[in-house]
């Protein structure tokens, strides 16, 4: 554990991120309160603890050297930072670090303070961060940004290493994955332009890491149907609200949409076509995820809706890993339901992997990307876990004490040339909170089989209306300089019982969208 004391409840998001880049395997406790500080650090002695103290101009708490005076006479106030460390019960200053800011400006003021945060955990733990002061989900906002604004890659590259320090290696990545982006988004009316996201909340099983909405459907089995009535009721909705705008893409996901019976998916495909102007869609997808939910007669009914994009994910192909995580199929499953997939036509198909998951070593992670390798598919999503707060992972953490999670720089490396070797490239990139090691997840795919909602989704360029449980729609404003959203209540019977309320939320907020 380490401990964070701040002097006022004030970037503490900023602060806990870039400590638990350091230090992914510790709890960070991050808190404007000295009295729950002094609590958790009875409880358990602190790895470290870290005092964070905002000073105002006029402030005497701590002198400003004169010589800072003189090199910046337009703001005294300051940040001030301090290590300790708690040996035989006396405190021990290992490091401190001071910047001046103008917390007026409080962009500038964040960017000083990871910055000087970052060169002090860099001096104390002798370890640089390939994306330095980055901990945010979206790294490639800021190059997409800047190309957009005519800005050179040299340019970038600057601004990258002088503002974040980050790498060379992970400015290269993100600026050529914005190149692509850029490319594929051409086709794309912004303004006029939406996508729609459906979510289907139901899996086989819930897995150990996974904090999505989702529900098992062997105890959800026979209110599918009911589902299927509320989600056509914002089908309805939606369809009517943006019959005057264009619809790029649809997204299908979850939960496992699979998990539907081919009856009931050939039911809300139907539903789809009849309400929905098909003649701007340039990519359909249908997330069938879990080898244990797809059988022939279901993809028949993908293929028969013309879907244009499917996934089958594995999560790895080491059957001792699937049965811990709580995935209820078999490696020889996935193989199956792949070739099958193709057999059936389907000439785009993403698989999804993550790695980091527990007990696997590099070696394993090599494994299953052979077995990845012989199946060819047309896209790969090489996730880093992330253990979310609702994962059971951590819910049970202490009947999972002797779990080790195992992932490095040299894993993440390992995927991307193993993605190289089967003709693919990188197209799009996203962080997650509570990532181990500050990693991120990237998309590669083979030429023509990007999927286009994906960037959408990740450089919020175009509003996504999101329907079903869960679901959040994602309005976007002034080419993504401000985003609005509107949720939808995540647990099934609330969604059922106030569908109503949920779509009139939804009709007063598109309201002002189109205003």
């Amino acid at each position: 554990m380490i401990t964070v004391q701040l002097s006022e409840a004030n970037f503490e998001y900023d602060i806990h991120s870039l400590v638990k880049a350091f230090y992914d395997k510790e709890d960070v406790k991050v808190f404007a309160d000295t009295e729950k500080i002094k609590e958790l650090e009875e409880e358990r002695t602190p790895l470290f603890q870290m005092e964070v103290s905002y000073i105002y101009a006029g402030s005497n708490e701590k002198a400003v050297p004169a010589q800072e005076k003189e090199q910046s006479q337009e703001s005294t106030d300051k940040i001030h930072f301090e290590i300790w460390k708690i040996e035989a019960g006396e405190k021990k200053q290992q490091a401190q670090a001071e910047v001046l800011v103008d917390f007026s400006n409080r962009k500038e003021t964040k960017n000083k303070l990871k910055q000087t945060l970052y060169q002090m955990l860099v001096k104390y733990t002798k370890k640089e961060l390939p994306w330095g002061t980055l901990t945010g989900i979206r790294p490639t906002k800021i190059p997409m940004a800047m190309l957009e604004e005519g800005k050179t890659e040299a340019e970038i590259h600057q601004y990258m290493k002088e503002t974040y320090y980050a790498s060379e290696e992970k400015t290269s990545l993100s600026i050529d994955i914005a190149k692509r982006e850029l490319e594929l988004l051409k086709k794309i009316d912004y303004e006029k332009g939406y996508s729609l996201y459906i979510g289907i909340p139901f899996c086989p099983s819930i897995c150990l890491y996974c904090s999505f909405s989702s529900f098992p459907i062997g105890i959800w089995k026979n209110q599918a149907d009911a589902y299927l009535d509320a989600l056509e009721k914002e089908i309805d909705f939606t369809a009517e609200a943006c019959k005057d705008r264009v619809l790029n893409t649809i997204y299908i996901g979850g939960g496992t949409p699979t998990t539907l019976t081919a009856q009931q998916l050939d039911r809300l495909l139907t539903k789809v076509e009849e309400s929905f102007d098909f003649s701007g869609v340039l990519e359909y997808t249908v997330e069938a995820g879990r080898p244990d939910s797809i059988t022939e007669e279901k993809l028949a009914v993908l293929r028969k809706h013309d879907i244009s994009r499917i996934s089958i994910n594995p999560q790895t192909m080491k059957q001792e890993t699937l049965d811990f995580i709580g995935r209820h199929h078999t490696v020889q499953q996935t193989i199956e339901s792949f070739q099958l997939a193709r057999k059936l036509g389907f000439d785009n198909i993403n698989m999804d992997l993550i790695v980091g998951l527990p007990e696997e070593q590099l070696s394993d992670v090599k494994n299953t990307m052979e077995k990845i390798k012989e199946l060819d598919p047309d896209n790969l999503t090489v996730h880093s876990l992330a253990i979310k707060r609702a994962a059971r992972l951590r819910m049970f953490r202490d009947e999972h004490a002797d779990m080790h999670i195992y992932n490095s720089w040299e894993t993440i490396d390992l995927t991307a040339q193993y993605a190289k070797t089967m003709g693919m490239e990188p197209y799009y990139l996203y962080r997650q909170k509570n990532m181990a090691g500050n990693f991120e997840n990237v998309g590669y795919a083979k030429p023509g089989k990007a999927g286009i909602y994906n960037i959408l989704i990740m450089e919020e360029k175009q509003s996504i209306m999101a329907l079903g449980a869960g679901a959040s729609t994602k309005y976007v404003f002034d080419h993504g300089k401000r985003i609005e959203r509107v949720e939808n209540v995540k647990d099934i019977k609330n969604y059922l019982e106030r569908i109503d309320e949920m779509i009139e939320r939804k009709r007063e907020s598109f309201a002002l969208y189109m205003k």
